[in-house]
């Protein structure tokens, strides 16, 4: 798709309207049910982080799930995010259309968990459409069951994080059941949906033979999946657990060594599947 870039919108703050943060509890509520206004952590920009080319990635407030790993438990709450307007976001994409057209790039919506903000998803990516800027999901899938099949048919890309193959190993890792993410899966494996799946790798939790061979045997049928990437586990989150009192676990765990991760990969490549 051919990105063109587009007069940047005039926020509602420069004009002197009112902002989200402004809105009474009812607004609010109204605005967020359909679709208008969402509860946001922040905004990052870099590049092939999150999907291909210079990607803009916004990260929601709010997730069901309670990893042990989690860079950022400060997105587990929406109440803790900023309210921010459909408009004011669609200002701040519409900014770096021509570089996502140079570089194949796009808006990343990520968490927190987007699909608890579905409908703001949705809108956001038909409008992204419409502009001709790609988008892309950094979903669990855990709440996949809340993505239509119109917010599906607006995502260019899901990065599906396939947190265990196990199910009791996925329950010690999130606090969560497997089999929604399994049927999220299935559904964009039905749709073609391409997909990277992403695969953290924890010493001590996620890593045994096993479990790793239970997510390749789940991925490797699905021939929508363009590649695999394995990310080890780091302790570069650690300090906003501290901040936020939260018991941290994963305390005493270390990094997983070059031979554990080049293990791992080699499980994934021998089912055929592209591997990071």
């Amino acid at each position: 798709m051919t990105i063109t870039a587009t007069r940047p919108r005039t926020t509602r703050a420069a004009l002197g309207m009112p902002t989200a943060e402004a809105f009474d509890r009812a607004t609010r509520l109204h605005a967020r049910r359909a679709g208008e206004l969402a509860m946001v952590h922040s905004w990052d920009l870099s590049t092939s982080a999150d999907g291909p080319g210079t990607r803009m990635t916004l990260f929601l407030s709010g997730c069901p799930l309670r990893c042990l790993y989690c860079q950022n438990p400060d997105t587990w709450l929406e109440r803790n995010g900023t309210p921010v307007l459909l408009d004011d976001v669609l200002a701040r994409v519409e900014r770096y259309a021509a570089v996502f057209r140079a570089t194949g790039g796009g808006l990343t919506v990520s968490g927190g968990e987007p699909l608890q903000q579905a409908a703001f998803v949705e809108r956001l990516f038909d409008e992204c459409r419409k502009r001709g800027i790609r988008t892309a999901l950094d979903t669990s899938g855990f709440l996949g069951a809340n993505a239509s099949d119109a917010l599906l048919d607006r995502t260019d890309l899901v990065l599906l994080d396939v947190k265990s193959g196990l199910p009791d190993v996925y329950s010690a890792t999130t606090g969560s059941e497997l089999e929604p993410t399994i049927a999220f899966g299935e559904r964009l494996h039905a749709r073609g949906t391409p997909v990277w799946v992403r695969f953290v790798l924890v010493p001590g939790l996620t890593d045994s033979w096993e479990n790793v061979e239970a997510v390749a045997d789940l991925v490797a049928p699905w021939t929508n999946v363009e590649r695999v990437e394995v990310l080890p586990f780091h302790q570069l989150g650690r300090s906003k657990w501290d901040e936020l009192g939260e018991p941290y676990r994963l305390a005493d765990t270390r990094s997983p060594d070059a031979e554990l991760v080049e293990r791992v990969r080699g499980q994934f490549r021998a089912r055929g599947l592209e591997v990071y």
